[in-house]
């Protein structure tokens, strides 16, 4: 096998034990042994598990969702764009949940790292909902929800609802599709904040 057909592999193993196991609950030996590799062929392609960890990290950034895209592909309106945002968001998550489950991982264990990198995933929604709340444009009229508990307000319902649906396949999940679940959660944080456009 190639070098890069060899590192991608062992990215592709790492990303699935680390999302179902975590940061701590995987070793290198166990990584080696799924690719039926001695661990030595692993360090040959990173200097350490953090090494391959931080790997795993930046290859999902790679493959980070363009929310300038979406935020130009309509109206401009607050709801529009958080809609749209969020449409793109969750799409890449349904098509990779591992993401996620390395996410409640990180969350779980504390590891800061990951938890880094994942609070900068959030933050173009977070950046953009207190921007919109705070700059209170024309026409718009938000209630006196503080835009930063607002932002993570968000942030929890998205995540919550992702969980039971995408890592959790919860029953009364099942035959909501991603995108109903999306305009749903849209309007019910647009009425929490009193959104009047």
């Amino acid at each position: 096998m190639k070098a890069a057909e060899r590192r991608a592999s062992i990215l592709a193993v790492a990303k699935i034990l680390f999302a179902d196991c975590g940061y701590h609950g995987v070793s290198v030996d166990q990584i080696a042994q799924r690719l039926g590799v001695s661990p030595a062929v692993l360090y040959q392609h990173f200097a350490s598990k953090e090494a391959l960890y931080e790997a795993v990290l930046n290859e999902i950034a790679c493959r980070r969702e363009s929310y300038v895209e979406a935020a130009l592909a309509g109206d401009d309106d607050f709801a529009g764009v958080l809609l749209r945002m969020t449409r793109v968001y969750v799409d890449s998550v349904v098509e990779d949940p591992d993401y996620l489950k390395i996410e409640m991982q990180a969350l779980l264990e504390d590891a800061r790292l990951a938890q880094q990198f994942f609070d900068a995933r959030w933050k173009s929604f977070t950046d953009f909902i207190e921007v919109s709340m705070r700059e209170q444009t024309t026409g718009i009229n938000f209630s006196q929800v503080n835009p930063r508990i607002a932002s993570l307000m968000f942030q929890g319902m998205l995540r919550e609802a992702l969980y039971a649906k995408c890592i959790y396949q919860a029953e009364q999940y099942r035959d909501l599709s991603a995108q109903d679940l999306v305009e749903q959660l849209i309007r019910l944080f647009l009425n929490a904040i009193e959104y009047r456009q």
